[in-house]
């Protein structure tokens, strides 16, 4: 895109995270985003006194930083185009969910306005990625998501998939053997003690997940459906 330099796409992809992490993940910090963009804390300290003085954050040292109105307007806009090219990509030209996600991150910076609004019309005004996490809208106004997490769900209950982590391709390669996919209706069959697995009956058999990527999956408590065996 013309005149999209790589300090704007630093910036967005920054905003991206710092919405991401606020709401799908366990919460913002400098730790959490160094992680997730794969950089060294002291340039995430760095970048949060750059985003703050140019309107995009609320930050001050050892807090957690929070989007301002323009942040939040400009980490929508990046999220909603990279959510709709996985749609696009994993829909339309048949890619699997575990590659979507880093081709999007390439198409993400050059969507523009136009091309956003015919992805919109051409895949029916989706709600969701194919990883399950929202695509926001663009009156800002907080999309629903899953609080409970399968780490969480007690042994007996039954809960929907709603979505999943969406950056390890392994893990994705997993989830889709295994049958967890978002949508999927399964039962929590036991909690191992002591940080132990967590056994769930899917639609393809019984599967085991470690506690931590247990605590990756969103779901929804199901007051009453029965699964095949």
């Amino acid at each position: 895109m013309a005149g999209h330099t790589h300090f704007a796409e630093s910036t967005e992809e920054y905003l991206e995270a710092i919405y991401r992490l606020e709401r799908e993940g366990g919460g913002v910090s400098t730790s959490a985003l160094a992680a997730d963009l794969h950089v060294q804390p002291a340039s995430v300290s760095g970048m949060l006194k750059k985003l703050a003085s140019d309107g995009y954050l609320e930050y001050e040292v050892r807090s957690q930083p929070k989007l301002t109105r323009k942040g939040l307007e400009l980490a929508v806009r990046v999220i909603r185009r990279n959510r709709l090219a996985e749609v696009f990509l994993h829909d339309m030209l048949g890619l699997p969910w575990d590659q979507v996600h880093e081709e999007a991150c390439r198409l993400e910076h050059a969507i523009s306005d136009r091309v956003e609004q015919r992805l919109v019309a051409v895949l029916g005004n989706p709600q969701v990625c194919p990883h399950g996490h929202a695509i926001p809208p663009l009156d800002l106004s907080e999309p629903p998501r899953c609080s409970l997490r399968l780490a969480d769900a007690l042994p007996g209950s039954t809960v929907r998939i709603g979505s999943v982590v969406e950056h390890e391709a392994a893990t994705l390669q997993y989830l889709d053997r295994v049958g967890l996919r978002p949508g999927t209706v399964v039962e929590v069959v036991e909690r191992g003690p002591v940080g132990g697995p967590v056994t769930v009956q899917t639609p393809n058999g019984r599967a085991a997940l470690s506690l931590e990527l247990a605590r990756m999956i969103a779901v929804s408590a199901e007051a009453s459906t029965a699964l095949s065996a």
